[in-house]
């Protein structure tokens, strides 16, 4: 998954030239999605992302808290 666990990883990530294209994009040809083998596949990467982003919320509010009272 990486470092950096996202919400977002079954959507491509825009860019600035690929929304410009958008403007001339009339027939959707211009859609691309990152895609799962299966449905399951999907929902176990979505689950472990949204995971892994707790953890994080977590390990950053015990580092403020530790920052708070050694104060």
């Amino acid at each position: 998954m990486g470092s950096k666990p996202k919400t977002d990883f079954l959507v491509a990530s825009p860019s600035l030239i690929s929304g410009a294209g958008r403007l001339f994009d009339w027939y959707g040809q211009f859609d691309e999605y990152n895609i799962s083998r299966t449905p399951d596949e999907a929902d176990a990467r979505a689950i472990a992302s949204d995971w892994a982003i707790v953890g994080n919320d977590i390990c950053d509010a015990m580092a403020e808290y530790d920052a708070i009272t050694a104060k």
